[in-house]
């Protein structure tokens, strides 16, 4: 084993160097070795589609949900213009036996309250 270091510490010049299988010809598969070489689709697969149509359904597909987010911030833009209309509801102020609990910031009824010093409901509490 010895030896074999001692291959390795040797330089390689490169008019030593020798092509093992031939020339470069003959390392090139021929038309009928590739023939051979192809394996048959499996039965029951049908007809598999390439890597470039699914990528070109996918891209279209992509495009689609974009243009169909741009129509939706659309509408919501409209939607926003709207919101500045005044609105017809009734804002009914707090009545003594609600709360507005401290950390949810809702208004609920007393009998939710479950700490009278912080002010928490049940939930939060």
């Amino acid at each position: 084993m010895t030896s074999d270091i001692d291959d390795i510490d040797q330089p390689v010049d490169d008019e030593d160097e020798i092509l093992e299988d031939g020339p470069i010809d003959e390392i090139e598969p021929t038309p009928d070795d590739l023939a051979e070489a192809t394996v048959p689709p499996e039965p029951g697969l049908g007809e598999v589609e390439s890597i470039q149509d699914l990528l070109a359904k996918q891209e279209t597909a992509s495009e689609q949900a974009e243009a169909a987010t741009e129509e939706e911030d659309a509408s919501a833009a409209l939607n926003r213009d709207e919101r500045l209309e005044p609105l017809d509801t009734r804002i009914v102020p707090m009545q003594s036996s609600e709360f507005m609990c401290k950390r949810c910031f809702l208004v609920k009824h007393r009998s939710q309250l479950a700490d009278k010093k912080k002010l928490l409901c049940r939930d939060c509490a």
